[in-house]
C-alpha cells in the first residue's frame, strides 16, 4: 500500500480539469440543444463514463471548465456526491476563453498541480502512473503522446529519446510521428506569463513550455477515442456497449 507521501498517493489527490466550454460544431445538430458531456453513449450520458473511468483510477475530484448549456450539466450532477465523486465547476463567462483560457480561470478551483482531460476524450489509461511521472519529473507541465503516424488524425508531435522536441499542430516537421493523446498534467506556474480574463490557446501554453524543456512526454501505448465527431461517436458507443460496466 502506499503511503501518504508517496508519488501514487499525491497524484490521486490531484484535481481533475476537464475542458467542457466549447460549441462542439462538428456534432451539430446534435449539440444544437444538448452539451457534448451530456450526449448520450451506449445509454448513457458520456460524462458518466469518464467519471466512471476516472474513479476507478482513484480521481474524485473534477472541475468542470463549462460554457455553452454548461447550467445542464451542473443540474443533471450537481456537487458529484451522488456519484461518489466531488465535482466543482468554472464557466467562462460572456465570452469563451478557450482552452488555455478557462483552465487560467479556473486556477483558483484547481490548486498549485493538475490533471487536464478533455470533455470529449476517453482515455483508457493508467492515470496515476502517468500522474507519478509528472511529479517525479519536476517539469511544469506534461504531454501524453501516441504513435500515430497519421492514423487518427493529424501527428502533431516530435516526440524522441522520451522527449517532445516539437509541439505544432500547424506547422508540421517531417519527425512528426506522434499525436497529442489528449491527457495533460500542469503545474499553476505554466500560466504564469499569459493573460487573465483573454482568449488562450492550450497549445501555446504547452508551445511555450517546450521552447523551456519544461513540458515532460509520456508515451502511451493504447489508442484514444473521442466523441468529437460523429464517427468517433459511433466507435466509442460500440466499443462501451461490448463491455460491461462496472
Amino acid at each position: 500500500m502506499s503511503s501518504p507521501s508517496s508519488p501514487s498517493s499525491a497524484s490521486s489527490a490531484l484535481p481533475v480539469a476537464l475542458l467542457a466550454g466549447g460549441l462542439a460544431t462538428r456534432l451539430r445538430p446534435i449539440t444544437e440543444k444538448v452539451p457534448k458531456l451530456l450526449i448520450e453513449v451506449a445509454g448513457e450520458p458520456f460524462f458518466t463514463h469518464q467519471i466512471r473511468l476516472l474513479k476507478a483510477a482513484g480521481l474524485t475530484h473534477l472541475v468542470v471548465c463549462v460554457g455553452y448549456l454548461g447550467e445542464k450539466i451542473v443540474e443533471l450532477y450537481g456537487d458529484g456526491s451522488k456519484f461518489g465523486i466531488k465535482i466543482e465547476y468554472s464557466f467562462d463567462g460572456p465570452k469563451l476563453l478557450g482552452t488555455g483560457g478557462a483552465l487560467i480561470q479556473a486556477l483558483p478551483k484547481l490548486g498549485d498541480a493538475f490533471y487536464v482531460l478533455y470533455g470529449d476524450s476517453y482515455l483508457p489509461v493508467d492515470y496515476r502512473a502517468v500522474g507519478d511521472f509528472f511529479l517525479r519529473s519536476g517539469r511544469d507541465g506534461l504531454m501524453t503522446v501516441y504513435e500515430n503516424h497519421e492514423l487518427y488524425d493529424a501527428s502533431n508531435v516530435w516526440f524522441e529519446g522520451g522527449e517532445i522536441r516539437v509541439y505544432d499542430k500547424k506547422n508540421k516537421v517531417p519527425q512528426m510521428h506522434h499525436i497529442d493523446y489528449g491527457l495533460g498534467l500542469f503545474k499553476a506556474a505554466a500560466f504564469a506569463s499569459f493573460p487573465r480574463d483573454a482568449v488562450v490557446d492550450l497549445a501555446a501554453v504547452q508551445m511555450q513550455l517546450v521552447a523551456r524543456h519544461q513540458l515532460a512526454g509520456y508515451e502511451i501505448p493504447e489508442r484514444f477515442y473521442e466523441i468529437g465527431s460523429h464517427a468517433g461517436l459511433e466507435e466509442l458507443d460500440a466499443l462501451l456497449r461490448a463491455k460491461p460496466q462496472q
